[in-house]
């Protein structure tokens, strides 16, 4: 196993890589936080390619995240969206409460016109789109985020200044804008198929107060039904899923 990578507690993943020819004082440390073990191999085979980045440790949940930031100390923190215990917008807002300037770039299958505003409104500094472009994609956005800039498509960075100038400061004009972080991933649960005793499970939430979301959500997308409202989240998370998260 290469002395470039340092795995967290939590997890038995290993990368094997070469060493690189800068010195260890250069490399720019990064925390990987994904629940699925192949997505972290790849995603650090690929970042031992670098001269200049090195994968400190390894995450597969939000509470192991936490505590190896504490441990490892990373320069940047590349977070998924989707985790077994906590979504990934709650998981930057911890990362920011607890340790202030901290970056997070975040990954996800999710198309980047849902979530990258509400990164960057979380307190992350970019967005990436899981297989998007070449390898050099992501550590191209791990160098833009490490130099203080943001990370986002383009397309997206015009959206956000556009939404400068938009009377409601909303990025983009589908109904998850008008919903709250907390709402949209309510929602998106709804639309995978889980119960409300299984999102109150897994949000830590009671059921009584998912079904007060719910209602919130049937409320500002102007649905009537119960029905109504999961017949659309169904519809809105298959067409906005770019893959399994």
């Amino acid at each position: 196993m290469s002395n470039r990578t340092a795995n967290s507690r939590q997890t038995k993943s290993k990368v094997s890589s070469k060493r690189p020819s800068s010195p260890p004082q250069t490399w720019k440390k990064i925390l990987l936080v994904d629940d699925h073990p192949l997505m972290r191999r790849g995603q650090a085979d690929l970042l031992s390619r670098e001269q200049d980045l090195m994968v400190c440790g390894e995450a597969g949940t939000a509470r192991d995240a936490m505590e190896a930031i504490v441990k490892l100390k990373p320069d940047l923190v590349l977070v998924d969206m989707t985790l077994p215990d906590k979504d990934g917008l709650e998981l930057i807002k911890d990362i920011q409460a607890l340790h202030p300037g901290l970056p997070v770039l975040a990954m996800s299958m999710q198309d980047e016109s849902l979530y990258a505003a509400r990164v960057l409104r979380a307190g992350g500094r970019g967005y990436v789109m899981k297989g998007e472009g070449s390898d050099q994609h992501l550590a191209t956005a791990i160098r833009t985020v490490l130099s203080g800039q943001i990370a986002v498509s383009p397309q997206m960075s015009a959206k956000i200044l556009e939404s400068v100038a938009a009377p409601s400061g909303k990025v983009g004009d589908g109904p998850e804008a008008k919903l709250s972080d907390r709402e949209l991933e309510v929602m998106r649960l709804f639309g995978e198929g889980w119960s409300t005793e299984e999102i109150a499970q897994r949000l830590h939430l009671s059921p009584k107060t998912v079904d007060v979301h719910r209602a919130h959500i049937k409320e500002k997308l102007g649905f009537k039904t119960t029905p109504e409202f999961q017949r659309f989240a169904i519809r809105w998370v298959a067409s906005n899923s770019k893959g399994d998260t």
